[in-house]
């Protein structure tokens, strides 16, 4: 009881797609509450070399990696009949390829340390809704859940939680894109709609994630929290 309520004094957080949108408010609100934060934006490629080289920059500056927050995703719009390897693999690569690839990247530094807080950015989409045009991104945030629950199981030994957030319509720049997503007149109209009568933040999910990343959170593991204002009771 001695430390205020997910407090993150001297932790030390990695999260990547943190440029904006929850990202960048995760980072925000980690580092109100104490923590050290190393940043990377995605890459077009999202490759391991890059993952490998963010792992080794934050444990040569800080010793250790205490969270790490998997959050990099596009969401691009295309109809199944023309999605095409590339697409598919372009999608999966950042989605899904680069959660797998942060968390293997960390998780030595984990397993040496006893243990740590691994986080990644699912969606509604896929597990918890169908959304049209979007196949190779839902196959993505769907593989993210299941990923979540198999490596809990076998990280739990070594005191390392796995747990994911599935946001749903949150009015990030991702989400305005009118061509890929709702844009701004759907975002407004999900808001009116929902049973909370507002549209999601960035900070809505930085809230969930602080408190995912905490040591109050130590009995939580392999769970997909859903993070929607309500909107999978009226449409799940």
């Amino acid at each position: 009881m001695g430390n205020p309520m997910f407090a993150l004094t001297d932790k030390i957080a990695v999260i990547t797609g943190a440029a904006s949108g929850i990202g960048a408010a995760t980072a925000r609100r980690f580092a109100h509450a104490g923590a050290h934060v190393v940043l990377a934006a995605y890459s077009p490629d999202g490759q391991t070399p890059s993952v490998d080289a963010l792992a080794a920059a934050a444990l040569a500056r800080f010793g250790r990696i205490d969270i790490a927050l998997a959050n990099a995703a596009i969401a691009r719009r295309k109809p199944s009949l023309e999605l095409d390897d590339r697409s598919w693999e372009q999608t999966l690569g950042i989605d899904l390829q680069g959660v797998w690839r942060l968390f293997r990247a960390v998780l030595p530094a984990m397993r040496d340390a006893g243990g740590g807080r691994l986080l990644a950015t699912a969606s509604t989409a896929g597990p918890f809704e169908a959304w049209e045009a979007h196949v190779h991104y839902s196959a993505a945030k769907a593989g993210i859940v299941g990923m979540v629950r198999s490596l809990a199981a076998e990280v739990g030994p070594l005191g390392i939680t796995v747990n994911a957030i599935a946001p749903g319509i949150i009015e990030t720049p991702q989400t305005l894109d009118s061509v890929n997503s709702l844009g701004a007149g759907g975002i407004a109209e999900t808001g009116r709609t929902q049973p909370v009568r507002r549209i999601g933040k960035p900070e809505d999910i930085a809230a969930a994630y602080h408190f995912l990343a905490s040591d109050d959170a130590s009995f939580v593991t392999g769970h997909t929290l859903l993070v929607d204002g309500g909107r999978m009771l009226i449409r799940g």
